[in-house]
């Protein structure tokens, strides 16, 4: 049977690094929440905690979201 998570039991990869260039810009999961939505993708401080923590899957299309927001490849995100 094939399980959806990381040997570690989370649901996605992108978590720790998307909290560690957060923690970089000096701003906190309300305010990547807010630039989330700038960029057309509704999400809120909620999914962003549940995102760090690994708690939660994170699309594609987030993914590409979050990368032009740090401005940074989607290898580093999946880091």
């Amino acid at each position: 049977m094939f399980i959806n998570k990381t040997k570690d039991g989370l649901n996605n990869i992108c978590g720790k690094s998307i909290a560690r260039l957060r923690l970089d810009l000096k701003i906190s999961q309300r305010e990547l929440a807010d630039r989330m939505q700038l960029v057309g993708i509704d999400i809120d401080k909620n999914a962003i905690q549940r995102i760090e923590c690994g708690k939660r899957f994170v699309t594609d299309i987030e993914l590409i979201a979050f990368s032009k927001i740090f401005e940074v490849s989607f290898d580093e995100l999946l880091l």
